[in-house]
C-alpha cells in the first residue's frame, strides 16, 4: 500500500471516498463493541469455576493447621504467600497478602507514606511541598490517577523499547521533591514492553535526592505470557534482590495479584517488600485491619499450590488470548502496514496493544469509532493528566470481545485512523 504522505490531493480524496463508504457500511451495522478495558473474557473466568469446590471436601484449615474461617494471619496464610514468592522470585517472608485489588494495595501504601512517612522519611509525604512522581508514558491510567489524587505533580517520562528512558529518570530523581516512580516492568500497559536488565539495575542503583524515594513495581503481568515457550517469555530480575545488592534495600514495593488469573472480582493481591518496609507497614496495617479473606486464599492455594500449577493454568489463558491478539495484529497489518498512518507494538504477553496513529488525530479517531458503536479507551488516557502531547496513542484491549467482534472493531479503528490521517494531510496541503 502506498504511503499516504506521498499521495497528491486527488489521490487522497479518492482514497477517502472509498474509506467513507466502508465507514457508512459499519455504521449501518449498529455495532455495540467495547474494547475499553483489559477484562478477562467469560471463557477465561470459566477456567476457575471449580476453585471453591475443594473447600467443602477438604475443610478450611491451611497446611499449618490455621483455621482460615477465623481471625489470625494478618499477612496471609503461608500456603499462598509461598506461591506468590515463587511467582515473584522472592522469599515468602517478604509477602503480605491482601484482597482482590493490587491497586488498593498501591493506594494504601502511598497513603501510609502520606500520613506517617516511610521508615526512612524525615516527615510524612503530605508535608512535602511540591512533591512529584515520575510516570513512564504511555502508561497505566489508574496509576497516574492515584498520585494525581494525592497531590503529586506528575512528570511524564518517555518509554523506550527497554523501559523508561533512564537517562531522563536519573536526571529527574536528583530533585529531592521526586518521591517515586510507577513501573510496570513485564508487558507494560499499554506497550507490552519488558524492562531490560540494564534498566532494572539502573533503577535499583541510581542516586536519588530523596532518601525515602520509592519504586512502585507493579508486576501485574509477570505470568501473563501469550506463548508457552519459555524462551519467548518476558522476565525481569528480582527487583528486591537488586535493590539490596546496590545498597538501597528499602527502595521498592512490588505488587501483583490473581485478578486476571482466577476471578477478576475475587482474586488475591500481594505486596512484596524488604523487612524494614514490611515492618513499618505492618504496624499501621495492624490498626487498619485484623486480617484479609483467608478462605479465599486457601481456595487459591489448593487450586494453584505451586508455580508449576500456576504455569499450567496460565497456559489455558494464553490459549484463549492468542487468537485475539493474533487477529488484532493481523487486521492492523493488513489495513495499515505501508500507509505511514500508524505504528504499533507486538507484545509477547499482557493485556494490551499500543497503537500510535498520526500525531494530532487520536482523539478524532476514538470519537469516530464511538459514533458508530466501537468503544475504546479515551485518547490521552495513557499519559499523566490524560494529556498525550502528541495526541497519538490509542490503547487496544483485545481480551474481552470474541475474535469475530475484534476483527470488526479493529477494522473500524483502522478505517477511522486512515480517514483522520487523510483529512490532516489534506489540511496541510
Amino acid at each position: 500500500m502506498a504511503l499516504y504522505s506521498e499521495m497528491n490531493a486527488e489521490q487522497l480524496k479518492q482514497e477517502r471516498a472509498k474509506l467513507s463508504a466502508r465507514y457508512e457500511e459499519y455504521k449501518a451495522m449498529n455495532l455495540a463493541l467495547d474494547m475499553t478495558r483489559g477484562k478477562p473474557s467469560p471463557e477465561q473466568l470459566d477456567l476457575t469455576n471449580t476453585m471453591y469446590d475443594d473447600l467443602s471436601k477438604g475443610g478450611f484449615k491451611a497446611k499449618d493447621g490455621t483455621d482460615t474461617r477465623n481471625y489470625s494471619c494478618p499477612a496471609g496464610i503461608a500456603d499462598m504467600r509461598e506461591v506468590f514468592a515463587q511467582i515473584l522470585g522472592t522469599n515468602a517472608e517478604n509477602i503480605f497478602l491482601g484482597n482482590s485489588s493490587s491497586l488498593n494495595q498501591m493506594f494504601d501504601s502511598i497513603m501510609r507514606a502520606m500520613v506517617f512517612g516511610e521508615h526512612d522519611s524525615d516527615k510524612p509525604w503530605a508535608q512535602v511541598e511540591g512533591r512529584k512522581w515520575l510516570c513512564p508514558a504511555p502508561g497505566y491510567d489508574r496509576h497516574f490517577r492515584v498520585t494525581e489524587k494525592l497531590g503529586f505533580e506528575l512528570i511524564a517520562v518517555p518509554m523506550t523499547e527497554n523501559g523508561p528512558d533512564m537517562d531522563i529518570v536519573e536526571e529527574l530523581v536528583k530533585d529531592d521533591k521526586v518521591l517515586g516512580i510507577w513501573c510496570n516492568p513485564v508487558y507494560s500497559n499499554p506497550d507490552g514492553i519488558v524492562y531490560s536488565e540494564e534498566t532494572c539495575r539502573r533503577l535499583a542503583s541510581m542516586k536519588t535526592g530523596a532518601k525515602d524515594f520509592r519504586i512502585y513495581w507493579d508486576n501485574a503481568y509477570v505470568i501473563h505470557h501469550l506463548s508457552d515457550d519459555e524462551n519467548e517469555q518476558g522476565s525481569v530480575p528480582d527487583i528486591l534482590g537488586l535493590c539490596e545488592e546496590y545498597g538501597n534495600p528499602s527502595r521498592v514495593y512490588e505488587f501483583a495479584s490473581t485478578s486476571k488469573v482466577t476471578f477478576a472480582g475475587a482474586g488475591i493481591s500481594c505486596i512484596a517488600a524488604n523487612k524494614e518496609n514490611m515492618d513499618h507497614a505492618k504496624k499501621i496495617m495492624a490498626v487498619q485491619t485484623i486480617c484479609n479473606n483467608k478462605v479465599n486464599q486457601l481456595a487459591h492455594a489448593r487450586m494453584l499450590p505451586d508455580l508449576d500449577a500456576v504455569k499450567a493454568h496460565m497456559s489455558k489463558h494464553a490459549a484463549l488470548l492468542r487468537p485475539k491478539f493474533g487477529k488484532t495484529l493481523e487486521v492492523l497489518t493488513k489495513e495499515l502496514d505501508g500507509t505511514g498512518v500508524a505504528s504499533w507494538h507486538e507484545p509477547k504477553g499482557g493485556y494490551f496493544i499500543s497503537l500510535f496513529v498520526m500525531p494530532g488525530t487520536a482523539d478524532k479517531v476514538v470519537k469516530m469509532c464511538k459514533d458508530i458503536g466501537v468503544a475504546l479507551t479515551p485518547a490521552g488516557a495513557t499519559y499523566p493528566y490524560g494529556k498525550d502531547p502528541q495526541n497519538s496513542n490509542i490503547r487496544i484491549a483485545p481480551s474481552f470481545p470474541s475474535v469475530n467482534d475484534i476483527e470488526t472493531a479493529v477494522n473500524v479503528l483502522a478505517v477511522c485512523a486512515k480517514i483522520t490521517a487523510i483529512d490532516k494531510l489534506l489540511e496541510e496541503q
